[in-house]
């Protein structure tokens, strides 16, 4: 009787190795999508109405990535995927529109007063 080898301590276990290479990739392209806005800003590549519609793209991408490679949600809609990217949704809403807001606030007191 033939019996498959027990995994030792130490071993990885099965899947970890495409795991780990899953982290990198994803690792790798998010470091990717952020180093390329930052460059083509640095170099002045197109105007800026380009510059902000590319940058705008690379977050959209660098967001799928998140989505895809970091919290592995995949193409078969769940109900805990659905709450997940709802709820980043509503996070970047916030942010967007506080800061917005904020910057707004700022830019009309910076402005000279009438005498």
């Amino acid at each position: 009787m033939n019996r498959p080898p027990l995994p030792q301590s130490g071993e990885p276990k099965p899947g970890a190795r495409r795991e780990l290479m899953s982290c990198v990739r994803a690792v790798a392209l998010a470091l990717l999508l952020t180093v390329v806005p930052f460059a083509l800003v640095h170099w002045q590549v197109a105007g800026r109405s380009a510059l902000l519609a590319l940058i705008g793209v690379c977050a959209l991408v660098q967001a799928a990535v998140h989505f895809r490679l970091f919290l592995h949600l995949g193409r078969k809609p769940r109900r805990e995927d659905l709450q997940l990217v709802l709820f980043s949704v509503a996070l970047l809403v916030i942010m967007v529109a506080g800061t917005i807001w904020v910057m707004g606030n700022l830019a009309a007191r910076m402005m000279p007063m009438a005498q």
